[in-house]
C-alpha cells in the first residue's frame, strides 16, 4: 500500500454506533419450518445475515461480504406465526473489515407480550470496491457504555480468531514437514 492510500484511509471521518443500526422484521409461516415444525435455524441465519449485511454496508459506504460468523446462538425455538426481529449493529472495525452483532428477538405476531430474545451471532464483513478488493472502512465511534462494552468484546474475539487461526496453520505446516498427509 503507498502512503498515499495510507493517508487516505486516515482521513476517513468515523461513524458512530448508531449510524448503521438497523432492525429487520420477519413473520414465520409455515414455509419456514422444519422437521420437527418450528423454524429452521437456516432460515434465522439468512435474516441474520441479511441484517448484518445491511449494516456492514451502511457502515462501510458500500459493498461488504460476508468473511466469517464467529459464533450462532439459538437460545429459544421459533414458531410458525411469530414476528421475529432481527437488530445489528457494528460493534468493531478494522483497516477494511468490520464485526456486527446481532440480536434476534421473537414475539407472537397476533400478541402484545414482549419480544423474548431467542438467538445471537456475531458476523465479520470485509468491505469490498467494485473489483472485489478489500477497503478502507470507517471507524466505528461506540457511544454508549454498552456500545463501549461491545466494542472491547469484539477485540476479544478477534484476537481469539487470530489466535486459532494461526495455531490451526502451524499445526498444518508442522504436520506437512513430518510426512503427514491428510
Amino acid at each position: 500500500m503507498t502512503d498515499q492510500a495510507r493517508n487516505a484511509e486516515a482521513d476517513i471521518p468515523g461513524k458512530p454506533t448508531a449510524a448503521s443500526r438497523t432492525t429487520l422484521s420477519h413473520i414465520m409461516t409455515h414455509n419456514d419450518t422444519n422437521l420437527l415444525g418450528t423454524v429452521h435455524g437456516g432460515v434465522i441465519m439468512k435474516l441474520v445475515d441479511d441484517a448484518a449485511g445491511a449494516v456492514a454496508g451502511r457502515h462501510s459506504g458500500g459493498p461488504a461480504v460476508t468473511a466469517s460468523m464467529d459464533e450462532m446462538v439459538f437460545l429459544e425455538p421459533v414458531r410458525v406465526g411469530d414476528l421475529v426481529h432481527v437488530k445489528a449493529q457494528v460493534n468493531w472495525t478494522g483497516r477494511t473489515s468490520m464485526e456486527v452483532g446481532v440480536r434476534v428477538l421473537a414475539e407472537r405476531w397476533n400478541e402484545s407480550t414482549p419480544a423474548q430474545q431467542v438467538g445471537s451471532a456475531y458476523l465479520v464483513f470485509a468491505a469490498v470496491d467494485a473489483d472485489g478488493k478489500p477497503r478502507a472502512v470507517p471507524p466505528v465511534l461506540p457511544e454508549t457504555e454498552r456500545d463501549k462494552r461491545r466494542y472491547q468484546e469484539a477485540q476479544i474475539r478477534r484476537t481469539h480468531r487470530l489466535a486459532r487461526r494461526r495455531a490451526i496453520k502451524e499445526l498444518r505446516e508442522r504436520r506437512v514437514a513430518e510426512g503427514i498427509q491428510d
